[in-house]
Protein backbone atom coordinates (compact mmCIF):
# COMPACT_ATOMS: atom_id res chain seq x y z
CA UNK A 1 0.00 0.00 0.00
CA UNK A 2 1.42 3.51 -0.52
CA UNK A 3 0.94 5.83 1.98
CA UNK A 4 2.82 8.82 1.08
CA UNK A 5 4.48 10.15 -2.28
CA UNK A 6 7.23 12.97 -1.42
CA UNK A 7 8.62 14.25 -4.93
CA UNK A 8 8.33 17.08 -7.73
CA UNK A 9 5.08 18.24 -8.92
CA UNK A 10 5.97 18.11 -12.62
CA UNK A 11 1.98 18.86 -13.97
CA UNK A 12 -1.58 20.18 -12.60
CA UNK A 13 -4.58 18.36 -14.23
CA UNK A 14 -7.71 18.95 -12.15
CA UNK A 15 -7.85 16.88 -10.66
CA UNK A 16 -5.12 14.55 -11.68
CA UNK A 17 -1.35 15.64 -10.80
CA UNK A 18 1.91 13.96 -11.58
CA UNK A 19 4.68 13.49 -9.18
CA UNK A 20 7.92 12.13 -10.03
CA UNK A 21 9.19 10.46 -6.97
CA UNK A 22 12.81 9.50 -7.59
CA UNK A 23 12.46 8.63 -11.53
CA UNK A 24 8.97 7.02 -11.06
CA UNK A 25 5.77 9.36 -11.98
CA UNK A 26 3.06 9.03 -10.02
CA UNK A 27 -0.70 10.27 -11.57
CA UNK A 28 -2.46 11.01 -8.41
CA UNK A 29 -6.09 12.43 -7.96
CA UNK A 30 -6.77 15.19 -5.47
CA UNK A 31 -9.56 16.77 -3.93
CA UNK A 32 -9.86 20.21 -5.00
CA UNK A 33 -9.25 21.67 -1.46
CA UNK A 34 -5.85 19.78 -1.75
CA UNK A 35 -5.48 21.08 -5.43
CA UNK A 36 -5.73 24.89 -4.41
CA UNK A 37 -2.97 24.33 -1.82
CA UNK A 38 -0.24 22.99 -4.30
CA UNK A 39 2.74 24.00 -4.72
CA UNK A 40 4.00 25.37 -8.27
CA UNK A 41 4.75 23.11 -10.88
CA UNK A 42 8.74 21.76 -10.12
CA UNK A 43 8.49 22.52 -7.03
CA UNK A 44 8.44 19.30 -4.07
CA UNK A 45 5.51 18.33 -2.86
CA UNK A 46 3.92 15.74 0.26
CA UNK A 47 0.68 14.08 -0.49
CA UNK A 48 -0.89 11.43 2.20
CA UNK A 49 -2.33 8.86 -0.44
CA UNK A 50 -4.48 6.07 -0.45
CA UNK A 51 -4.53 3.42 -2.98
CA UNK A 52 -7.52 1.49 -4.62
CA UNK A 53 -6.90 -1.25 -6.28
CA UNK A 54 -9.46 -2.94 -8.91
CA UNK A 55 -9.50 -5.68 -11.66
CA UNK A 56 -8.97 -2.82 -14.27
CA UNK A 57 -7.05 -0.26 -12.44
CA UNK A 58 -4.38 0.55 -9.82
CA UNK A 59 -5.87 4.12 -8.39
CA UNK A 60 -4.02 6.49 -6.18
CA UNK A 61 -5.35 9.48 -4.58
CA UNK A 62 -3.87 12.06 -2.73
CA UNK A 63 -4.32 14.11 0.14
CA UNK A 64 -3.03 17.26 1.56
CA UNK A 65 -3.06 16.15 5.30
CA UNK A 66 -3.90 12.74 6.92
CA UNK A 67 -7.23 14.36 8.02
CA UNK A 68 -8.77 14.97 4.74
CA UNK A 69 -7.23 10.75 3.80
CA UNK A 70 -9.09 10.02 7.12
CA UNK A 71 -12.41 11.15 5.76
CA UNK A 72 -11.97 9.76 2.61
CA UNK A 73 -10.91 6.65 3.79
CA UNK A 74 -14.79 6.49 6.61
CA UNK A 75 -16.44 7.99 3.34
CA UNK A 76 -16.02 5.35 0.61
CA UNK A 77 -16.67 2.82 3.17
CA UNK A 78 -20.14 3.74 2.51
CA UNK A 79 -22.71 2.08 0.22
CA UNK A 80 -23.04 3.89 -2.60
CA UNK A 81 -20.40 5.75 -2.12
CA UNK A 82 -17.28 5.67 -4.44
CA UNK A 83 -13.84 7.41 -4.93
CA UNK A 84 -15.33 10.11 -7.13
CA UNK A 85 -18.12 11.15 -5.05
CA UNK A 86 -15.77 11.26 -1.74
CA UNK A 87 -13.33 13.20 -3.93
CA UNK A 88 -16.05 15.28 -4.80
CA UNK A 89 -17.41 15.90 -1.14
CA UNK A 90 -14.01 16.85 -0.04
CA UNK A 91 -13.83 19.37 -3.17
CA UNK A 92 -17.25 20.84 -2.29
CA UNK A 93 -16.64 21.20 1.37
CA UNK A 94 -13.69 21.03 4.22
CA UNK A 95 -13.56 18.83 6.86
CA UNK A 96 -15.47 21.18 9.09
CA UNK A 97 -18.21 21.96 7.17
CA UNK A 98 -18.68 18.31 6.76
CA UNK A 99 -18.82 17.87 10.70
CA UNK A 100 -20.77 20.42 11.13
CA UNK A 101 -23.32 19.37 8.76
CA UNK A 102 -23.21 15.74 10.42
CA UNK A 103 -23.13 16.60 13.75
CA UNK A 104 -26.44 18.95 13.06
CA UNK A 105 -27.46 16.29 10.57
CA UNK A 106 -28.05 18.92 7.89
CA UNK A 107 -28.46 17.23 4.61
CA UNK A 108 -29.12 20.14 2.96
CA UNK A 109 -25.46 21.14 2.94
CA UNK A 110 -24.90 18.00 0.94
CA UNK A 111 -27.16 18.16 -1.47
CA UNK A 112 -25.24 21.44 -2.95
CA UNK A 113 -22.75 18.82 -3.82
CA UNK A 114 -22.70 18.29 -7.12
CA UNK A 115 -23.78 14.79 -7.54
CA UNK A 116 -25.57 14.17 -4.25
CA UNK A 117 -29.12 13.29 -4.10
CA UNK A 118 -31.31 13.86 -0.90
CA UNK A 119 -31.23 10.19 -0.80
CA UNK A 120 -27.56 9.75 -0.30
CA UNK A 121 -26.96 12.94 1.72
CA UNK A 122 -29.62 11.28 4.57
CA UNK A 123 -27.16 7.80 4.12
CA UNK A 124 -24.26 9.25 4.69
CA UNK A 125 -25.23 11.62 7.21
CA UNK A 126 -26.89 8.19 9.17
CA UNK A 127 -23.27 6.27 8.33
CA UNK A 128 -21.25 8.93 9.36
CA UNK A 129 -23.40 10.19 12.51
CA UNK A 130 -20.49 9.58 15.31
CA UNK A 131 -17.73 8.72 13.12
CA UNK A 132 -16.95 12.41 12.05
CA UNK A 133 -17.88 15.93 13.67
CA UNK A 134 -19.21 14.09 17.04
CA UNK A 135 -17.34 16.96 18.65
CA UNK A 136 -17.71 20.17 17.39
CA UNK A 137 -16.37 22.05 19.92
CA UNK A 138 -17.64 25.69 20.80
CA UNK A 139 -20.10 25.44 18.50
CA UNK A 140 -22.21 21.82 20.12
CA UNK A 141 -22.24 23.71 23.25
CA UNK A 142 -24.96 26.53 22.56
CA UNK A 143 -27.84 24.11 21.88
CA UNK A 144 -29.13 21.07 21.31
CA UNK A 145 -28.35 19.64 17.86
CA UNK A 146 -31.58 19.27 16.90
CA UNK A 147 -32.66 22.76 17.91
CA UNK A 148 -29.71 24.15 16.62
CA UNK A 149 -30.36 22.22 13.35
CA UNK A 150 -33.88 23.42 13.09
CA UNK A 151 -33.14 27.06 13.74
CA UNK A 152 -30.39 26.59 11.31
CA UNK A 153 -32.52 25.50 8.90
CA UNK A 154 -34.97 28.04 9.55
CA UNK A 155 -32.92 30.93 8.89
CA UNK A 156 -31.45 29.65 6.07
CA UNK A 157 -35.19 29.36 4.54
CA UNK A 158 -35.59 33.01 5.30
CA UNK A 159 -32.89 33.45 2.70
CA UNK A 160 -29.50 34.15 5.13
CA UNK A 161 -26.35 32.70 4.04
CA UNK A 162 -24.99 29.37 6.27
CA UNK A 163 -22.39 31.61 7.06
CA UNK A 164 -24.95 34.71 8.83
CA UNK A 165 -27.00 31.21 9.84
CA UNK A 166 -23.95 29.98 11.47
CA UNK A 167 -23.10 32.89 13.52
CA UNK A 168 -26.54 33.97 14.76
CA UNK A 169 -27.21 30.27 16.03
CA UNK A 170 -23.57 30.52 17.85
CA UNK A 171 -25.56 33.44 20.19
CA UNK A 172 -28.43 31.35 20.79
CA UNK A 173 -28.36 29.84 24.41
CA UNK A 174 -28.95 26.20 25.08
CA UNK A 175 -31.93 27.01 27.29
CA UNK A 176 -33.48 28.27 24.01
CA UNK A 177 -36.23 26.28 22.32
CA UNK A 178 -36.49 26.04 18.15
CA UNK A 179 -39.27 29.31 17.98
CA UNK A 180 -37.62 30.78 20.98
CA UNK A 181 -34.12 30.24 19.03
CA UNK A 182 -35.14 31.36 16.01
CA UNK A 183 -36.43 35.18 17.54
CA UNK A 184 -33.36 35.30 19.33
CA UNK A 185 -30.96 34.22 16.16
CA UNK A 186 -33.16 37.41 14.24
CA UNK A 187 -32.57 39.43 16.24
CA UNK A 188 -29.07 39.52 15.91
CA UNK A 189 -29.08 39.48 12.78
CA UNK A 190 -31.15 42.68 12.15
CA UNK A 191 -28.23 44.02 14.47
CA UNK A 192 -25.39 43.03 12.41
Amino acid sequence: MIGRLSGILLEKNPPQLLVDCQGVGYEVDVPMSTFYNLPHVGEKVVLFTHQAIREDAHLLFGFGNAAERAVFRQLIKITGVGARMALAILSGMTITDLAQAITLQDSGRLVRVPGIGKKTAERLLLELKGKIGADLGPLGAHAAPDAQSDILNALMALGYSDKEAMAAVKNVPASSGVSDGIKLALKALSKG
